[in-house]
């Protein structure tokens, strides 16, 4: 049986959350991401807090097209803004039907980005939202073990990893610890590949993670063997934006192209991938 898939914004970010949805349905994903803020000043922004009529139309798509909001994102905890900062943003989640949220803490003080983190979840109990960080290579929470670090000290029961492969490669974090960490703390992974090279600076491992990501199978990360160490039914959100690919097919061809590649490369040995893992 397929995992559930999720469509993430960044994928399709020049689609508005409706036809973000519409692309989504169209193309069998079960969930969508959405992204209700700007994480680049150059990015489009969809106010969904902010703007009560682009709210509606969001809400009727997802009635329309019986797809469930999996995640918003992104509530990004630096040292100006702290979780309060975020309060109206967990209520869109909640209003939407979303069950997560994406937070990242590029923050130098760890102690505080803990307690932001914890807060953030006490804050996000009461909707019924999971909060899910995710560690960015380039950011002051780059690898799996510093999320691990944050997540057990934070302790709530609402917190979460989010694993993205690209990042997960890029910040050399270990199969090992990820195999040996609660499965209860990964709930959905970002999935996507990437060429096997890092690029030889910050700027472009950035540009690369925001334009250049590739469907699995044309890169050279593992994925197969990072997948193996999460649990079974874990969703799959496909991050892969690519100005190349949309430049060319448009986003909703892109979007349809990232599921049926992503479920042709991985789900035709999905037994023996367990396998293979387990001996390595």
């Amino acid at each position: 049986m397929s995992n559930p898939y999720s469509l993430a914004h960044l994928t399709a970010l020049g689609l508005a959350p409706p036809q973000l949805i519409e692309a989504a349905s169209d193309a069998g994903y079960q969930y969508v991401g959405l992204r209700l803020n700007r994480t680049t000043p150059n990015e489009p922004l969809y106010d969904l807090l902010n703007d009560p009529k682009l709210m509606r139309e969001t809400k009727a798509s997802l009635a329309n097209s019986g797809l469930e909001v999996w995640d918003i994102e992104a509530a990004r905890m630096d040292p100006p803004r702290d979780h309060l900062h975020y309060r109206e943003f967990l209520e869109a989640g909640a209003e939407l039907g979303a069950r997560h949220i994406l937070a990242q803490l590029p923050d130098p003080e760890k102690n505080r980005a803990i307690d932001r983190f914890g807060s953030l979840c006490e804050m996000a109990k009461p909707l019924n939202l999971n909060v899910s960080l995710e560690f960015v290579s380039w950011t002051e929470t780059p690898g799996l073990a510093d999320a691990a670090h944050i997540v057990r000290e934070a302790n709530r029961p609402n917190a979460s990893i989010l694993l993205d492969t690209l990042h997960f490669a890029r910040s050399c974090s270990s199969l090992e610890l990820l195999r040996a960490l609660p499965p209860e703390w990964f709930k959905w992974v970002h999935v996507c590949d990437a060429p096997a090279h890092h690029p030889p600076d910050p700027e472009g491992v950035i540009y690369a993670a925001r334009c250049e990501r590739l469907v699995p199978g044309e890169g050279g990360i593992d994925i197969k063997r990072i997948l193996a160490c999460l649990p079974d039914d874990i969703v799959y959100a496909l991050e892969i934006p690519n100005d190349a690919s949309v430049s060319k097919i448009g986003f909703h061809e892109h979007a349809r192209r990232a599921i049926g590649e992503t479920r042709f490369h991985l789900e035709d040995d999905r037994v023996s991938k367990k396998f293979d893992a387990a001996r390595r």
